[in-house]
């Protein structure tokens, strides 16, 4: 099955690789709060699962994770992280919704997946094959939208149910439709519980000041409404 967003991941992936890394959602908002739920990183085997164009993997490089592996199913998005890091990481282009066979048992310290699994359908699969490769101890670390925030834009909805929506997206040079999946909290937790993963973290963050100086409205919103929440789980 072809993935929900992958057309829409290939038409923003030059905008997105240009913006990423001040665009006021990501930059000072998504990845402060991932970043502060990772372990240290030095010495460490990382894997981020939907890397996109490599921001993220620069961020781990920068902590010092020893040979990091992004894996991302846009094959445009994976060019641009080529270019970012030539041979400082291992790049996979892989659909999350077959699993990462490609690797071993226990061969990753910390996972980290941000602003992915919204477009993953199963999550029970997923889940599994996370904690199949990380080592006992491992980490895993992802953010999603709010479900909350989620269930407002699409109000009338049924909220307890796992379904497919469209919502368009104007941060970048054009606006395009991108296909996710909305669920409720249980639909995020219980899965990772049944998987055998612990629930170490829950973090529903707030913008950084750096966010005000760009949209000062937005940053008014998301200090007093949730839009992403961002989970931390150990493999025990």
């Amino acid at each position: 099955m072809k993935p929900i967003s992958l057309d829409a991941y290939e038409k923003i992936a030059a905008s997105y690789d240009a913006r990423a890394k001040t665009k006021p959602h990501n930059a000072y908002y998504d990845r402060p709060a991932v970043l502060s739920l990772l372990p240290k990183l030095e010495g460490k085997r990382v894997l981020d699962a939907g890397c996109g164009p490599g921001i993220y993997l620069e961020e781990i490089l920068a902590l010092g994770a020893i040979d990091p592996v992004g894996i991302d199913v846009s094959p445009t998005m994976l060019d641009y992280a080529k270019t970012r890091l030539g041979s400082k990481a291992v790049l996979h282009e892989l659909n999350l919704e077959n699993g990462i066979p490609i690797f071993e048992d226990g061969i990753f310290d910390v996972i980290i997946c941000a602003l992915v699994l919204d477009h993953i359908r199963n999550w029970e699969a997923i889940f599994r094959e996370f904690f199949r490769v990380l080592a006992k101890g491992g980490i895993l670390v992802f953010s999603v939208e709010h479900p909350s925030s989620d269930y407002r834009i699409r109000s009338g909805e049924n909220y307890f149910s796992v379904k497919k929506t469209e919502l368009e997206w104007r941060g970048f040079d054009e606006p395009v439709v991108v296909t996710s999946y909305r669920r409720p909290l249980q639909e995020m937790i219980n899965p990772l519980i049944r998987a055998g993963f612990d629930l170490d973290e829950v973090l529903e963050p707030t913008p950084t000041d750096e966010f005000r100086k760009h949209d000062e409205a937005e940053y008014n919103h998301l200090s007093n409404s949730p839009g992403f929440l961002c989970f931390r789980a150990i493999k025990r």
